[in-house]
């Protein structure tokens, strides 16, 4: 498939989940139990320590993919240190093949469970000053709600980690719902069209060639 022929997304929902407000009030009051799995709580580990050395700002790339992104984010902010984290070790693999860029930033890939690894952080009291979601997985139907990032357990910790979180994805639908569930958090943010001369990420690259709009939030967690 070629970028200019970039699937839209399909969807049985035509708005925001009649569900949504349910669930994630749900999951706010919720303790979230689920043990921490062996390898994300090394990685972190790991992470850590170069966090806990480091003086400068720490930015998070979640869902960050084969790596480029956070390598971008790395150029823009060449005073933090900036970490990108995706479960997928065959997506992070390709980054040292397509993407390696070590001329400006500093940044570190890491392959970790985020459902653990945003935990830790919370734990561990990370103060990130920026945190990017940039194109996650969509689950487009309807009952997939709950893998979508805010119809998740883990949700409440997203918002825990703080700092200035941007969404960004080419579902309209996605960052409704995910402002809607800031907003059950007493947290109000717009959403609104992105465009920018430049993509950071494949997947907007090929959104855009293929004609398709970014939507985004930017919201200062409190």
């Amino acid at each position: 498939m070629s970028d200019a022929n970039s699937r839209s997304i399909v969807s049985n929902q035509q708005g925001l989940h009649e569900k949504l407000d349910e669930i994630v009030n749900k999951h706010l009051t919720a303790e979230f139990k689920k043990p921490i799995a062996a390898h994300t709580q090394m990685a972190f580990d790991q992470v850590n320590e170069k966090v806990q050395a480091f003086a400068g700002p720490i930015i998070l790339d979640s869902c960050c993919g084969v790596g480029e992104s956070t390598a971008n984010l790395a150029k823009r902010h060449p005073d933090a240190l900036v970490i990108g984290i995706d479960k997928s070790s065959h997506r992070l693999d390709k980054h040292d093949i397509e993407y390696k860029q070590t001329d400006s930033g500093q940044y570190i890939l890491v392959q970790a469970d985020l459902n653990d690894f945003w935990r830790l952080a919370v734990a561990a009291n990370w103060q990130p000053t920026h945190h990017y979601l940039l194109y996650p997985n969509p689950w487009p139907k309807a009952k997939h709600i709950q893998r979508r990032w805010h119809g998740a357990a883990i949700f409440p910790f997203i918002v825990k980690l703080g700092g200035l979180l941007e969404v960004r994805s080419n579902w309209d639908i996605y960052v409704k719902e995910f402002a809607q569930a800031l907003q059950l958090t007493g947290q109000y943010c717009e959403v609104e069209l992105f465009s920018s001369d430049t993509a950071i990420t494949p997947f907007e690259r090929k959104y855009w060639a293929s004609s398709q709009q970014s939507h985004r939030l930017v919201i200062a967690l409190l």
